[in-house]
């Protein structure tokens, strides 16, 4: 269960007046020169960039972040899961990617540090959930279940700590996807309009986690543009803080907006300057490597959020790190986009190994990231097309043997 990216608009620049004046590369040169904020390296000691990978529904599984990590990526989060769909079993712990579920996906110490994300209506459950994902499932399941019908906040033993030292980096609470609201239960977005049950929520999850392990929050400026909405918002950020939260990434639309229209960089920036002394990220139109910085400079977030940017172009965080050490950032060669193309399938093969047909399967999946891809190559549109037939790995290869087979260093326009 994840948040859906569909009736999106076509990228357009955030509202960010004045913004234009900036210079992503000095601002990139002085972060690298400076390095991150010192508080996310406290938070995840890995964190070691201003920037990450958001978690993204239907893409965002352990073959897109392994990608992403080997192109300089420091940090990624799950899709949102649905906390009752992880109580009830595999599912969701299939879709998170925890410990050795498949033997040929190459996941454990290239797949960290991993943020898991979750996503629900009751706080018991959501508790519960969260402390299920933390220890892999070290419980029965059952057990997991009699705790989300207990009441938040009862104290819960904790396995050796040895047995799930190594899962998650954080637990991220979403309240910021525009799901449906069902069976008059909010959820995601939702409970910015519900204060009450947000702050229940996130109260309910830290209280259940180890101290070790950080909570953060995904959240949206604002459920509307009304001011009843913008105290709401700053209701939940007081006491999401006050109740130990690590950091809150701000997507900077609306949950109204959903994924229609500009984001509003300018309001972002009066967030983070209502909370000096707390970790804001920032999340919204983060089309090209100059948007992160640029994004930076003008809000004052400690770190972006790389979303629907980073489908299809992975090099957009070695483009970051090369702008950060002070180097123009390189487009990817031909050759290089073969290389991506075919591990990005070969472990998208291995995630889906247990699937009854994985190699359908995965094609088919495939196709997105495939049309994505082709925007980096000359003839885009050709590939385009020949991405959407794609059925098996050899239909794969064979795209890849038709269009990205230069031997020239041919990179994209």
């Amino acid at each position: 269960m994840g948040c859906s990216t569909g009736n999106a608009t076509p990228p357009t620049p955030a509202i960010a007046p004045g913004s234009e004046e900036i210079d992503a590369e000095a601002v990139a040169r002085e972060l690298g020169e400076r390095g991150p904020d010192p508080r996310l390296t406290d938070i995840v000691p890995a964190f070691d960039a201003p920037f990450f990978q958001a978690g993204l529904a239907g893409y965002s599984d352990a073959a897109m972040r392994i990608v992403a990590r080997r192109h300089g990526c420091p940090l990624c989060v799950t899709e949102a899961l649905l906390d009752r769909t992880l109580l009830a079993g595999g599912r969701g712990f299939a879709k998170a990617d925890l410990g050795e579920l498949f033997d040929n996906v190459p996941g454990g110490e290239d797949d960290h540090p991993l943020v898991g994300q979750i996503m629900g209506s009751d706080p018991a459950e959501m508790a519960a959930a969260a402390l299920k994902m933390i220890e892999q499932g070290a419980r029965p399941d059952r057990v997991y279940r009699q705790m989300a019908e207990q009441s938040p906040g009862t104290e819960h033993a904790a396995p050796d700590d040895a047995a799930h030292a190594d899962t998650f980096a954080a637990i991220d609470l979403n309240l910021a996807c525009p799901v449906k609201k069902i069976a008059r239960k909010a959820r995601g977005g939702h409970w910015l309009a519900e204060p009450d049950g947000a702050i229940a929520i996130v109260r309910a999850v830290r209280d259940a986690l180890p101290s070790r392990v950080p909570v953060t929050i995904k959240v949206r400026r604002s459920f509307d543009d009304t001011p009843e909405m913008a105290a709401n918002f700053d209701r939940i950020m007081d006491a999401c803080f006050e109740a130990g939260v690590a950091w809150a990434t701000v997507h900077a639309r609306t949950v109204q907006q959903k994924y229609i229209g500009p984001s509003r960089w300018d309001l972002l920036r009066e967030i983070v300057r209502k909370n000096p002394d707390r970790v804001i990220l920032g999340s919204g139109d983060i089309w090209s490597v100059s948007d992160i910085f640029r994004m930076i400079s003008y809000t004052g977030v400690a770190g972006v959020s790389v979303a629907r940017g980073c489908i299809g172009n992975p090099w957009i965080f070695r483009q970051a790190r090369q702008m950060m050490a002070g180097e123009a950032p390189t487009a990817p060669t031909i050759d290089e986009q073969r290389e991506v193309l075919l591990s990005h399938f070969e472990l998208a093969l291995g995630v889906n190994a247990q699937m009854r047909r994985p190699e359908l399967h995965t094609a088919k999946a495939m196709r997105k990231f495939g049309i994505r891809f082709a925007a980096h190559h000359p003839e885009g549109e050709t590939v385009r097309r020949a991405m959407i037939a794609v059925e098996s790995l050899d239909d794969w290869r064979k795209v890849l043997d038709e269009h990205y087979n230069a031997r020239e260093k041919i990179t994209a326009s």
